[in-house]
């Protein structure tokens, strides 16, 4: 359990991390935290490759970080884990899921897509 603790908490991190504008503004960093083979699919429905999230990102203009909360984590293979979370910023709330492998030590995002949640 406390293994799957650290590794849940590096994840979180790392997911964290490609929230701020600090690492979404640097290519090199977020490269770093992104799978080779990594897709999105966004809030829009649009699917992203790698190399333009990388390209979107690098201009995008800076903004404050949203709020998350609401983090679940699964394994569902080996170095596998999926995190589940809501973000709520000043305009928006969305659910988010991501895939996390760690085949060469280190997490990297596989794959993402964001939920626009609708207003009640």
């Amino acid at each position: 359990m406390a293994d799957s603790d650290e590794r849940f908490a590096v994840i979180q991190a790392a997911e964290t991390a490609l929230l701020s504008s600090e690492i979404r503004g640097d290519q090199d960093a977020a490269a770093g935290l992104l799978h080779p083979d990594f897709t999105e699919i966004g809030r829009s429905g649009r699917r992203w490759t790698r190399a333009e999230i990388l390209e979107e990102l690098a201009d995008e203009p800076a903004r404050q970080a949203p709020v998350a909360d609401d983090w679940r984590f699964v394994d569902v293979g080996p170095n596998t884990v999926l995190v589940t979370y809501r973000l709520r910023s000043a305009t928006t709330v969305s659910r988010h899921s991501s895939l996390w492998v760690s085949s060469d030590g280190a997490p990297r995002m596989l794959f993402h897509q964001g939920t626009l949640v609708p207003e009640e």
